[in-house]
């Protein structure tokens, strides 16, 4: 099954993004999280293509799409979902799965918020959308740094941009590390340090508050609608916990719970575990 390799421009910025799978065929949106791109996805594609029409955009400011200075766009989750919706616009998709991870869920959030809503699915794997799930200890600086960015709460944040918490977001939780292949953190390391995108990542940072705010909103939507909702979980997550998987299935009776033994990028160490929850979950369900 081929790949592609693609650009667009919207809002005269370049958006990268994969393709594959027939263009008739049901569309599913894989958005990536923090601090990676649509890389992360380079494995499940190929699974679901078959069957599929699979896009993987990179959000403005990561992987391989355009990454303007916080004085040349102003980011934020509202803004990166934006440039979202109008990518998926240009490609003709008006209904459409999603796969949301980390950053990735606040942005599919809001893409199933939107009027006359084209979302016909959820899975997400370890992307909130109750408060249950976020841990504390690892929050706890974003919420300070969020309600008031001094100096010093600044530098405790950017002690998420070196290389040592890249490596541990993607190997914490994971029953043997060595399964996680390095090329993960090399790349999204070096894409992070370039010119200017330390403020882009502050900002997104000092933002993220504003996402919790939305979701009582998508509660509301999940229930009234009864959106299909899977959500797959790296039990061992110390980042978003396993109660934010739980929390669909406790207030969505229609929700699909998975806990794995695994971390938070979870497709690195159970790659065929999340794809075949996801071709059940699917083809069960009409989302076109």
């Amino acid at each position: 099954m081929r790949v592609f390799h693609r650009y667009a421009t919207v809002e005269r910025q370049r958006l990268f993004y994969r393709e594959a799978g027939p263009s008739d065929a049901p569309a599913v949106v894989l958005l990536h999280g923090y601090p990676t791109s649509s890389f992360m996805f380079r494995d499940l594609i190929p699974r679901l293509a078959d069957r599929y029409h699979v896009i993987a955009p990179d959000h403005l400011g990561f992987g391989q799409s355009d990454h303007p200075t916080v004085d040349e766009f102003a980011y934020s989750f509202d803004s990166l979902a934006r440039l979202t919706a109008g990518l998926l616009d240009q490609l003709g998709l008006n209904r459409y799965a999603i796969y949301v991870q980390d950053y990735g869920a606040p942005i599919g959030w809001r893409l199933a918020l939107q009027p006359h809503s084209p979302v016909t699915a959820v899975i997400t794997q370890n992307g909130n959308g109750y408060e249950a799930g976020f841990v504390p200890d690892f929050w706890a600086p974003v919420w300070a740094y969020a309600e008031n960015p001094n100096a010093q709460h600044e530098a405790a944040m950017r002690t998420a941009l070196g290389l040592d918490a890249i490596v541990w977001q993607y190997t914490h939780g994971v029953p043997d590390p060595d399964v996680i292949s390095p090329d993960t953190w090399t790349l999204d390391h070096a894409l992070l340090h370039r010119p200017g995108n330390d403020e882009v990542q502050l900002r997104l940072f000092r933002d993220y508050p504003t996402n919790r705010a939305l979701y009582p909103q998508l509660q509301k939507h999940l229930q009234t609608n009864r959106v299909p909702v899977l959500a797959v979980w790296g039990r061992n997550d110390q980042i978003f916990a396993p109660a934010g998987a739980t929390a669909f299935g406790e207030d969505l009776p229609h929700a699909e719970v998975h806990l794995l033994d695994g971390g938070h990028f979870l497709l690195e160490s159970h790659l065929d575990d999340v794809a075949d929850l996801m071709l059940d979950f699917l083809g069960q369900r009409p989302v076109s």
